[in-house]
């Protein structure tokens, strides 16, 4: 077998953890991942760090926490100087590419300041995550009467489509995410409701098979070592799917909803605020959770037939026993549990995704098929990945750490106590609904195997979870008198992480503690009273040496 080289990694967009068959989900069956699953190892506790995709994404790029690299929300750019899993990878000899999503957006302020091109190598990579792009696709392109979202959206699929015979303007919107009535009207599948509509395109040609086809099309066209980021599109919204998989299940497939009246009732102003939206009040309907859900099921069973799809052609190949193949999501999706919708919260609905990691490393021959309870953040993806090439991660940078001794049974657990994930919904219509200050709408999680603390700034109480009593988080014992001493603790943690030196990156710990005591041997000589009290090769340039009187400047009285 050939030494493994390169590493694909899967990443689908807002896939719940308990969405898949093999972590428990009672009625949707994905045979594909769960086969990935027993060539590898299972983590049932891989957080991500910021519930929305592209904190997230710059997170898990970046290998550094929110605030550390800055992109804290949707829209705000990567600061300029922020290194990625693209820059590690490179210093050790691997390509790194990208083929579909990153939903990140460049800091072209940054870049005109230091004179960066977008257009040269450097500032192309700048301008996408540190990645070589074979084709980015963000795979959103809405309209409305301001402009679109994101109008670079589905831009090369959208050109794929309309050469395939897909005649709109948009035909990401009337054929891909849409259904169509008997009189050709598009149902749009912005609409709740049209999410129980077959997507009016011919399966093949529907987003995921589009993305998977592009994927075996770099592996096929690049030689190794290469990185391939596969970033789906799918199950995020807009929900709607095409046949076959439209009609594969219904209402009756629908997991009871987690939720309970006390939460409804909560007297937490954040919490009330978010159940309160426009999405949360949608999805604490039955009948669009009977609607949507059907169709988000049909989405992530079709992105099981096409990792069957993949996988095959990474057999056939010879690819499977060369290549790292780490299989993600970048959040959950609440889907009406915690009277909820979308992802913006802290409950592990949200804030756990699946993570599943095949080695074909000899050395992984012992763990394969094992499931792991460790606390893993997806920050650790960017210094795994450098560790599989061959490099030492700079952990003076890469914040998480590598998974490698756990995927090759040298360990069973990470070395942190305790994970974070991090939310600024300051420029969210939640923090305009509630009239919050910019710099009061942030809120903070700490979690380990037993507890969850939510803080919330703006002088909010936390809340707080019992995980191992209460693992659907339904129980807030944020204002209870008895777990004072708890909320405390968990506190504890979170002031110890914020104190953590993380902007100190141009230094890495070897080059600190060299620095401890290179100054005295270049000349710096300070408390010492008299040459013997110090080593003297240390003071060699200052004993010994001769030099004329000078007191009264050149020529003067004293000169000889």
């Amino acid at each position: 077998m050939a030494k493994p080289k390169n590493i694909l990694f899967i990443m689908f967009d807002q896939l719940r953890w308990d969405y898949l068959s093999c972590y428990g989900h009672k009625h949707l069956h994905t045979p594909n991942i769960d086969r990935l699953a027993e060539r590898g190892v299972r983590f049932t506790r891989c957080y991500i760090q910021s519930p929305i995709c592209g904190s997230s994404r710059m997170s898990t790029y970046t290998g550094r926490y929110v605030h550390s690299h800055g992109a804290s929300w949707n829209g705000i750019p990567l600061k300029v100087g922020e290194m990625t899993m693209g820059d590690h990878l490179r210093k050790v000899g691997m390509d790194c590419y990208l083929v579909g999503k990153t939903h990140m957006r460049a800091d072209e302020e940054g870049m005109a300041r230091l004179g960066l091109e977008p257009d040269s190598i450097i500032g192309a990579r700048v301008s996408e995550c540190g990645f070589d792009v074979f084709e980015r696709d963000d795979g959103m392109l809405p309209e409305g009467p301001d402009g679109s979202y994101d109008p670079d959206g589905a831009r090369e699929y959208n050109k794929w489509l309309k050469a395939k015979g897909y005649e709109s303007d948009n035909p990401w919107h009337d054929f891909a995410n849409s259904g169509l009535d008997e009189d050709g009207n598009v149902l749009s599948g912005w609409f709740l409701k049209n999410s129980t509509e077959a997507a009016n395109i011919h399966e093949p040609d529907s987003e995921t098979p589009y993305l998977t086809g592009r994927g075996i099309e770099f592996m096929q066209t690049h030689e190794g070592p290469w990185c391939c980021h596969l970033s789906y599109i799918k199950p995020h919204w807009p929900y709607i799917v095409p046949e076959p998989y439209a009609s594969m299940f219904g209402p009756e497939h629908v997991q009871p909803v987690i939720r309970s009246n006390a939460e409804r009732e909560s007297d937490h102003p954040v919490f009330q605020a978010f159940m309160g939206n426009k999405v949360g009040e949608a999805f604490s309907r039955q009948d669009v959770r009977d609607a949507v859900i059907p169709a988000y099921m049909g989405l992530i069973k079709q992105a099981d037939d096409q990792m069957g799809r993949l996988f095959a052609w990474l057999e056939e190949t010879g690819r499977m026993d060369d290549t790292l193949i780490v299989l993600t999501s970048d959040h959950g999706d609440f889907l009406g549990d915690h009277w909820m919708g979308e992802k913006t919260f802290f409950h592990d609905t949200a804030t756990v995704v699946p993570l599943i990691v095949y080695d074909p490393s000899p050395e992984a021959d012992a763990t394969r098929g094992t499931v792991c309870d460790a606390l893993v953040e997806c920050i650790d993806f960017a210094p795994t990945f450098v560790d599989f090439a061959g490099g030492e991660p700079p952990l003076h940078i890469l914040e998480g750490e590598s998974l490698l001794p756990i995927l090759r049974g040298q360990a069973t657990d990470t070395r942190r106590g305790y994970v974070i994930c991090e939310y600024d919904y300051s420029a969210s219509p939640v923090a305009h609904a509630m009239g919050a200050e910019v710099r009061d709408a942030t809120m903070f999680m700490v979690a380990d195997k037993k507890w969850k603390l939510m803080h919330f700034e703006g002088g909010h109480r936390p809340m707080l979870f019992d995980l191992e009593n209460d693992p659907d988080e339904l129980v807030d014992l944020g204002d209870s008198d008895e777990h004072a001493e708890v909320i405390a603790q968990m506190y504890d943690k979170l002031f110890e992480w914020a104190r953590r030196p993380s902007q100190r990156t141009t230094r890495s710990e070897e080059q600190l503690r060299e620095m401890r005591t290179k100054t005295r041997r270049r000349g710096i000589v300070l408390g010492v009273y008299d040459e013997n009290d110090t080593p003297l090769e240390l003071t060699v340039r200052y004993r010994g040496r001769k030099a004329p009187n000078m007191k009264d400047g050149p020529g003067g009285a004293s000169q000889p």
